[in-house]
Order: structure tokens, then sequence, then C-alpha cells
């Protein structure tokens, strides 16, 4: 198989677009996905059918919204939100002392490539929306089955590509043109929502990442593609 892995990417750019965005992130989610990222994120807690007393990093979190989901299904179990933009985890914390489980979710700031964890931490290892921004995201896929303990998880939630042209050419027009502008319009940030678009260009599309899901040694790896292909939802589970 092609080696579809991108090349290393300006890690302080990164940085800086989420920092920047960080303050408009959640409504610009949900503007942009037309509030179906709610929707695909129910999906995937369906389908990871978390118990109580599961533990979970979520890599990459943001400002903290699936860990704070994953915290309310497991009940009495410890929850860590990962991400390397402080603004970011700023607006996640306010979230979680908003919905009183300081006890139990503990933002932390951290390079997804490198996890600051020991080996078979975890039950699950999430990340949404973040594997293809990147600088090597089979690096962080090693890394996210690393820390889950064996017979948990890997996760991975994000967009993708659909299978069918007519739809995958109005999706890019909407992407691609509409989409920055939409961030001028609602978040004062162009280049930003421009960037993240380009973000998608490279990365492998629903078929390929279950491939590398199997090729990185999860098992068991299950896809869903969502809304036409334009998300995925990836599960792969560490070897017992």
């Amino acid at each position: 198989m092609e080696n579809k892995t991108r090349q290393p990417t300006n890690e302080a750019f990164i940085h800086d677009v989420f920092e920047s965005i960080a303050p408009k992130y959640d409504r610009m989610n949900s503007l942009l996905s037309f509030r179906r990222h709610k929707a695909w994120r129910k999906k995937a807690m369906r389908e990871m059918n978390v118990q109580a007393g599961d533990e979970a990093i979520d890599v990459c979190c943001g400002t903290a919204d699936w860990a704070l989901s994953i915290a309310a299904a497991s009940g009495t179990g410890k929850v860590v939100g990962l991400d390397f933009s402080g603004e970011m985890l700023r607006y996640g914390q306010n979230k979680v002392d908003a919905h009183g489980m300081a006890d139990r979710v503990s933002l932390v700031q951290g390079n997804a490539m490198a996890l600051p964890f020991e080996d078979n931490s975890f039950d699950y290892a999430t990340i949404g929306f973040a594997l293809r921004n990147v600088p090597d995201f089979r690096q962080v896929l090693q890394e996210m089955q690393r820390v889950v303990r064996p017979g948990g998880q890997v996760v991975s939630l994000e967009l993708s590509k659909p299978a069918w042209p007519p739809f995958r050419k109005l999706y890019y027009f909407y992407f691609q043109k509409i989409l920055p502008l939409l961030g001028k319009m609602f978040a004062d940030r162009y280049e930003q929502y421009r960037w993240l678009p380009e973000s998608l260009v490279h990365f492998p599309d629903y078929r390929e990442l279950a491939d590398i899901f199997r090729e990185s040694g999860l098992q068991d790896v299950r896809v869903y593609p969502l809304t036409g292909g334009i998300a995925a939802l990836h599960i792969g589970t560490k070897e017992a």
C-alpha cells in the first residue's frame, strides 16, 4: 500500500491556529458542521459502549466536550483530556468546572506524539477531529495504542471524503470556498479556516484509514462512514 503519511507540518503554525480560534471554536464547530458533530459524537459513544468505572484519555481534546461525555458515561472512572493549546484547555476547564467534574476530568497540556503516560493506563484512547492535523498521525495512533490497556479501544472521529463523486465535489466546494468565508464572518479568522480544509487534502479516506489502523496492530477494526462520508468513526481494539 502507498504510504499516505503526510510530510511534517509546521507545529508552531498549527498551535497558533488553534490558540487563535479557541474563543469561537465551539460555535464554529456547530455552524460549520450544521451541528452534525454532536450526533457523530453520540454515535461514537454508542459504539464505544463505555462501562462504569472505565478510564480514558481524549487526545487533542480541544474544549473537552468528548472528555466530559466519556466521564458522564463512566460515572466513576478518571478521564484525561490532553491538548497542546493552552487556550483550548482554558475554555475546556471552564466546562469541566461548570459540570462539577473537576475531581474526575483532568486537563493536561501535552504532545499527542509523545503522550506523558505509562503503557496500559487507559481503557479508551480517543481523538476527535484532530488526527489530520498532527505532524505524523501514524505516530499518534501508536502512542494511543501504547497507553491503552490490552483489550482497550483506540477511537478516531474525523472528517473524511465522501465516496460519491457528485457529493464529494459539492462538499469540497463548501469546505474550501464557503467555510473560510464563514470563519471570517463569524470568528474574524479567514486564514485559519482556509488552512483547516487544506489539512484534509492529503489525509486518508475512511477506507485507507481503516487499513492503517490494522497495519498499526489494532484488531477488530470497525469503520462507520457518517453523513455521506464527510466524517468517519474508526474503532480498533488493542490485542488482549
